[in-house]
């Protein structure tokens, strides 16, 4: 007697709905693992997807110039870094004049850095307030540098950066924050105790969680302004445009200017750092390789303990139905007619299972993006293909042992079984 894999698949779905509560504790371990894959799977794809879009819209050209070494500083600043010289518009007005692959740069100054991040600021108008603001002075060029876009207004010019207006562009959030059903334009914003006339909002940038999450909360104003109204700050970040294809050489020529500038021994390491965005998008691709692995590790595990589960429920199962082995195998069915009958079981149970994960996971993932919008998720198909193929590869796994030993039995005694 011949079943065929249909038969066998009917079969193995009505022995899920006849025994749902046990099946499901069976194969708890693989909805897990498969759950855990789909939904960092999904977190991982977002975050590539905003690294991508950061590197678009900030530009694979842009080179950063800090007095820290490059890096995402998680544990925060060293003292010797904090105690650095800091850099200076002069040394950015340097680079630019003798470094022939600059082909822009900008310069931004904002209070010392005391951490692993920068400081931040409160913007308030009339009763609304932002928190975490990044205040801070830029020149006119930085239009060109960030491949900025005004969706409102304009960037300020030179003039008013020489003459020290006070005015500001502010980021996409900060004017829907501040300015609930307003022309954000020509109102004044009071930011550390003094009071900015907008003239610019920028538009939506991408990519904001690669840039920290904080894209949108800029409050920009001229540099020489910024100087007027703190003169204490002098932490300085340099922005330089490479043309395109020569960032390595962009990188060299900075690296030279500035050693001489800051006088550097030839023998000592520099006290600044030079990083470009491709560095800061490679970085993060590292942090998530990690994080890949770490749910790899926690992925197996589950789909180990859920493939031991299959295993002892259908040697149970071999058990109970060992006088339906016995006369199936006393009517013709070949010892692989069996093994297939049993191993299409445990694929529909672990499949079943990896079916489950994946809507849990999709589940998991479109509540991530409902919560938190500007957090990047997106189920990829490979993802979903790859989590019900390794549950299906475990049952098959699994249940081969359990399968085998069924095939193995002798028809006569079999059906003596009691």
């Amino acid at each position: 007697m011949r079943m065929p894999l249909g038969e066998n698949a009917r079969m193995a779905f009505d022995n899920l709905r006849e025994n749902k509560m046990r099946s499901l504790l069976t194969v708890l371990g693989v909805v897990i693992g498969v759950t855990a894959l789909i939904a960092v799977s999904s977190v991982l794809v977002g975050l590539d997807a905003s690294i991508h879009d950061y590197l678009s819209e900030f530009g694979a050209n842009t080179v950063f110039v800090a007095k820290f070494k490059p890096g995402i500083h998680t544990s925060g600043f060293t003292p010797e870094e904090l105690n650095r010289k800091p850099l200076t518009l002069e040394d950015a007005f340097a680079i630019k004049d003798e470094c022939p692959s600059v082909e822009e740069i900008d310069a931004q100054i904002l209070e010392r850095f005391t951490g692993g991040f920068p400081p931040v600021a409160t913007a308030r108008y009339e009763g609304h307030e932002v928190n975490n603001v990044r205040y801070r002075g830029t020149l006119p060029s930085a239009m060109s540098v960030y491949s900025l876009k005004v969706m409102k207004g304009r960037y300020f010019t030179d003039s008013e950066n020489q003459h020290r207006v006070d005015v500001a562009v502010i980021g996409f959030d900060i004017a829907n924050a501040l300015f609930v059903g307003v022309d954000p334009l020509d109102k004044q914003v009071q930011v550390n105790g003094t009071l900015y006339t907008v003239i610019g909002v920028l538009d939506k940038r991408k990519g904001g969680v690669v840039a920290g999450g904080q894209a949108d909360v800029d409050f920009w104003v001229p540099y020489r302004t910024y100087q007027k109204h703190n003169p204490q700050a002098d932490e300085g970040i340099i922005f330089a445009k490479a043309y395109p294809g020569r960032v390595d050489t962009v990188e060299d020529e900075i690296r030279g200017v500035l050693r001489r500038r800051r006088k550097v021994p030839y023998d000592k390491e520099d006290n600044f750092g030079i990083s470009s965005s491709q560095q800061v998008a490679d970085q993060f691709r590292q942090i998530m390789g990690s994080i890949a692995e770490l749910i790899v590790a926690v992925s197996s595990i589950g789909l180990l303990i859920g493939g031991v589960g299959v295993m002892n429920i259908m040697l149970m199962s071999v058990t109970q139905r060992t006088r339906e082995i016995g006369v199936r195998k006393a009517i013709g069915a070949r010892r692989r007619d069996v093994i297939w009958q049993f191993l299409t079981e445990a694929i529909t149970l672990t499949g079943s299972g990896g079916l489950v994960g994946v809507a849990i996971g999709w589940g998991i993932s479109a509540l991530v993006r409902l919560v938190f919008p500007s957090f990047p998720t997106a189920v990829p198909m490979w993802a979903i293909v790859l989590g019900v193929a390794v549950a299906m590869s475990v049952g098959l796994f699994f249940g081969m042992y359990p399968a085998v030993k069924a095939a193995r039995l002798d028809p006569v005694e079999a059906l003596r079984y009691e």
